[in-house]
């Protein structure tokens, strides 16, 4: 089960928007913010896909600058890709040559 601390950066005057739009999100805890509209979340969800989801999710929300992660954890994960449970979708890697 991916666990992952992110912190989210809203625009000052949009910090009570974006916190209530967080508070309506699955998975999601949050644990503070400070003055300057850094929220501290953390995702826990069943893949890593889900969690790119939410991530992207947060990112499209109105008031937010950007999403940053600051802690992740896949060990669950990695054991059920080696035993062959599930099978991640690749999106990065080598561009074919021409």
């Amino acid at each position: 089960m991916p666990i992952g601390g992110f912190v989210v950066t809203a625009a000052t005057d949009a910090v009570k928007e974006v916190k209530e739009s967080l508070r309506g999100i699955d998975n999601l805890s949050m644990y503070g913010d400070d003055q300057e509209g850094n929220l501290i979340v953390v995702l826990d969800t069943e893949t890593s896909d889900e969690m790119e989801r939410l991530v992207d999710e947060i990112k499209s929300l109105s008031g937010v600058l950007s999403v940053g992660a600051a802690y992740l954890n896949f060990e669950d994960e990695i054991e059920k890709i080696e035993k062959g449970i599930i099978k991640p979708e690749i999106r990065f890697g080598r561009k074919p040559q021409q």
